[in-house]
């Protein structure tokens, strides 16, 4: 069962593949993101969709900005670009959220017809001469193209055992400490992992992926750089269900 769920992860993320964009657009500001999450989550991540929904013109506005400059290596540097995708991810979720809320679940968000398979395979989101769906964005764009273990603590996928939601956009300027920031809320939030020094239960993000996590260490070795809690490097570890209702207020 554990090599079948490493092969469908590996066709999944080769499907996924997005080549790099030879554009001229020039970086943009996120604050009517800012705007938007400071009025709709709150400080613990919780989302009023309902709120989102009556903001719709607004949260329009900001994909729209989105939908006309599609980061490059030009005029973009590096954090600026990550940035960009991360806060895109996250606002083109929330559209797609409350454009058929109320839901309990992303995952009751059906495809239609054609050959999707999931909610985050469905292609809704256009930026310049590129269409794109969730999947892209994760796994063909953030994930391949920055090697950046914290951004699985910044994207979120509108559920209940997700990493929360910032009420804050992120920044190129703030990014590293932005990342950081995120990375020791999730791990040492016990509504999402279970810490001691000898025995560990942590989130299925770290079995779904963990070689993003375990590069050039162990997972115990990534746990202790943000756990508050000293983790022994033999502990047992064991994984938590994930509860994919909606994060809603």
């Amino acid at each position: 069962m554990k090599f079948l769920f490493s092969v469908f992860a590996i066709l999944a993320i080769y499907s996924c593949k997005v080549s790099k964009y030879e554009g001229n657009s020039h970086p943009i500001s996120h604050d009517l993101w800012e705007e938007l999450l400071q009025s709709h989550v709150d400080d613990e991540g919780w989302v009023d969709y309902a709120g989102f929904q009556k903001d719709s013109a607004k949260l329009n506005k900001y994909t729209n900005l989105l939908s006309q400059n599609h980061p490059n290596d030009k005029n973009w540097s590096r954090e600026e670009q990550l940035a960009y995708w991360i806060n895109a991810y996250n606002a083109f979720t929330i559209q797609l959220v409350a454009r058929h809320y109320p839901v309990a679940s992303i995952k009751d968000i059906k495809p239609g017809i054609g050959f999707v398979n999931s909610v985050w395979d469905i292609k809704f989101i256009h930026i310049e001469e590129r269409v794109y769906d969730l999947n892209n964005i994760e796994h063909g764009i953030i994930r391949q193209q920055f090697d950046e273990p914290r951004i699985h603590f910044a994207v979120n996928c509108a559920s209940y055992s997700c990493p929360s939601l910032s009420n804050h956009a992120f920044t190129a300027d703030q990014l590293d400490q932005q990342l950081t920031a995120a990375a020791v809320s999730f791990i040492n939030d016990k509504k999402k992992n279970s810490l001691s020094p000898d025995q560990v239960t942590i989130s299925s993000i770290f079995k779904w992926f963990s070689g993003d996590f375990t590069k050039k260490q162990t997972i115990i070795d990534f746990l202790n750089k943000y756990s508050q809690v000293e983790i022994n490097k033999d502990a047992d570890i064991d994984y938590q269900d994930y509860d994919w209702s909606i994060n809603e207020q």
